[in-house]
């Protein structure tokens, strides 16, 4: 009984000490070495005259709608923080995560892509890399466990659970079924139909293979696919060889699909954008106006499309094409190909009339759709009053800035396949059954493509809870010329497209990663505000173009061997054949283009020089492949 008595004076005088605890302190999960971080403290008698001490520091302070008191603090080390309010004490361990370790998970992302030749794994296990660093910091080995189930419950369904990024990958599963449909309608085999009477000879036969290459601009692989595989036996007939088709293919493929306004690629690269605008909250465009802003500096992209159209024109090649056109020219090129066909959901159902309306209508109506989308939610959000002096033209950009286009896309995208499904039924091309089935089809090619955008999201919010942008930053901003950024961040976007075969993984890697560095080491460079979005506007469009550059010299490139597959070109012929061609554009489009832009040149200089020396290459080193 007395030790009964004894238990509850004890438990009466530990209840009675807690109770009197007047304060109590939380902390983020996330603590990284020199970052400001907000220490929360709850005391139940905070007012403005309450004395707040911060090991023995007295500080200033806070309190938020709720009554907390906050401070701002940064460490530098493993410690115990005291925090005395008034009489009050309180204390908590942090062990806050070294800066370096935050490159970590984007570089271990990098090395594995470059190592292994594959990107979801090497992102996952970027991404897992990350959360194992975060949890051992904040728990310690107990926390291991749980930093692998975060990769999961965390960044992946974090990275999902975002209406703009559901919202990206609903528009491009729209899109891939919408290409499926009218490739089985017939529909795209009745474009082409319409264009083949024209390719008379060698040159108007390349005119017109480049100029179908533009118009499926809307998926680089429908386009690869189709031009491919429809305009083989017109490029031998007209004696074009396989590896000026392969060239044509390949080379109007990624660079039109990566820069026009509503294709596959517009939605994942708005998703990376805004991965990176999620640290930038200096930067208040949305990501599809800091797209357009983007595209007076995508010289690669356009400097290819040019550059094919001067050597048709021109009818010059050199490097390794030159032979092989000599050598188609005069019947002597062997024709056989030992390779497999191409299967691909991109092919028109047996039997099937090819009529062009039945792809034309659909295309309009999503990029009509888009646009109407874009104005009509454009104009809700602005304010016209405020913009009413400008020239209409700034209006307009004013507009589609302020536009949800993501709300756009997916409506101009549904209604694509409405319309598309609504068209192939009702001329009993297929069943209703067929029709949908097909759609899936288009749904299923997008699916390696939003496995790894969403990884890619996931590991931007690793390298945003981690600081990595800050890291890069202070390594940059004392030793780098601003002006060589974008120069910089091409070369290393082309090498990991490269490396990686996959022109979306890089992007994926490198654009939530470098965009806000881009910007910040700007303004620590001394550049004002304006100064530094030329400097990130440059770097969003050289991200882009570098993973297009790499991905033409890639022999590992998927859309590379598409098009050796689809135009039944020796593989290795179509790598080297391209190779010197993407090199001489990349060189110019840095040189020319980047570096210049970076220093404030004017696209309207810059764009036309880029195309005068490009003109100089092909008229004065290449040579006449009918000579």
């Amino acid at each position: 009984m007395r030790k009964f008595i004894i238990g509850l004076a004890l438990l009466s005088l530990f209840v009675s000490g807690f109770a009197q605890k007047k304060v109590s302190l939380i902390v983020p999960e996330i603590i990284v070495q020199g970052i400001d971080f907000d220490i929360i403290i709850n005391y139940d008698r905070a007012d403005s005259n309450s004395t707040v001490f911060l090991n023995s520091v007295p500080q200033n302070f806070e309190i938020d709608p709720n009554g907390q008191i906050l401070i701002s603090y940064a460490s530098t080390e493993k410690e115990s923080l005291i925090v005395q309010v008034n009489n009050e004490k309180a204390h908590i361990e942090i062990n806050p995560i070294p800066q370096w370790l935050s490159i970590i998970p984007p570089m271990l992302a990098i090395l594995l892509a470059l190592l292994f030749k594959e990107v979801i794994s090497s992102l996952f296990i970027g991404i897992l890399s990350g959360t194992l660093i975060i949890s051992f910091y904040a728990k310690g080995f107990s926390g291991l466990l749980s930093g692998f189930l975060q990769t999961i419950d965390t960044y992946a369904i974090n990275a999902i659970n975002s209406w703009s990024h559901i919202a990206v990958i609903v528009f491009s599963m729209f899109i891939a079924a919408v290409v499926s449909i009218i490739s089985k309608n017939g529909g795209m085999r009745g474009v082409v139909n319409r264009l083949e009477p024209y390719a008379k000879n060698p040159k108007s036969g390349q005119l017109v293979i480049w100029f179908m290459g533009i118009l499926i601009f809307f998926d680089d692989y429908a386009n690869t696919l189709v031009v491919g595989n429809t305009m083989r036996p017109v490029a031998d007939r007209l004696k074009i060889s396989r590896e000026k088709l392969a060239y044509l293919v390949d080379s109007t493929a990624a660079p039109v699909a990566a820069i026009a306004f509503v294709t596959t690629w517009i939605g994942a690269e708005l998703g990376y954008i805004e991965s990176g605008l999620s640290h930038l909250p200096e930067v208040t465009e949305s990501p599809y106006g800091v797209f357009l802003q983007s595209l007076k500096y995508a010289f690669y992209p356009i400097f290819t499309l040019a550059f094919m159209l001067m050597l048709i024109f021109k009818g010059k090649d050199f490097g390794p094409m030159l032979q092989f056109e000599k050598n188609a020219r005069n019947a002597a090129e062997d024709k056989s190909f030992s390779g497999e066909s191409v299967e691909s959901e991109f092919t028109s159902k047996e039997g099937v009339n090819p009529l062009a309306f039945n792809a034309i209508i659909p295309i309009l109506v999503i990029i009509i759709g888009a646009i109407v989308g874009m104005l009509v939610t454009g104009y809700h959000s602005t304010d016209l009053v405020s913009i009413s002096q400008e020239s209409a033209f700034r209006k307009l950009s004013i507009v589609i800035g302020n536009s949800d286009s993501y709300k756009a896309l997916v409506w101009s995208s549904f209604s694509g396949v409405v319309v598309a499904v609504i068209m192939t039924i009702s001329q009993r091309i297929m069943k209703l059954e067929e029709t949908i089935e097909s759609g899936i089809a288009g749904f299923k090619t997008m699916i390696p493509a939003m496995v790894i955008l969403i990884s890619a999201w996931s590991l931007a919010g690793i390298t945003e809870d981690m600081q990595t942008a800050v890291f890069l930053q202070g390594l940059w901003s004392d030793s780098f010329s601003p002006v060589f950024v974008p120069a910089v961040v091409f070369i290393i976007s082309g090498l990991v497209s490269f490396s990686t075969g996959s022109s979306w993984g890089t992007m994926a890697i490198l654009y939530p990663l470098l965009l806000p560095a881009s910007y910040h080491i700007a303004i620590e460079g001394g550049l004002s505000h304006e100064e530094a979005m030329i400097i990130f506007y440059n770097v969003v469009s050289v991200v882009l173009a570098g993973s297009v550059f790499g991905d033409h010299c890639s022999p590992i490139s998927d859309t590379t061997i598409l098009s050796s597959l689809a135009t039944s070109c020796n593989h290795l012929n179509h790598v080297k054949t391209q190779m010197p061609y993407a090199l001489t554009v990349g060189v110019v489009a840095i040189v020319i283009g980047s570096i210049p832009a970076a220093m404030g040149v004017s696209s309207f200089i810059t764009m036309p020089l880029g195309l005068m020396v490009l003109y100089g290459v092909v008229h004065f080193y290449g040579k006449p492949t009918d000579g």
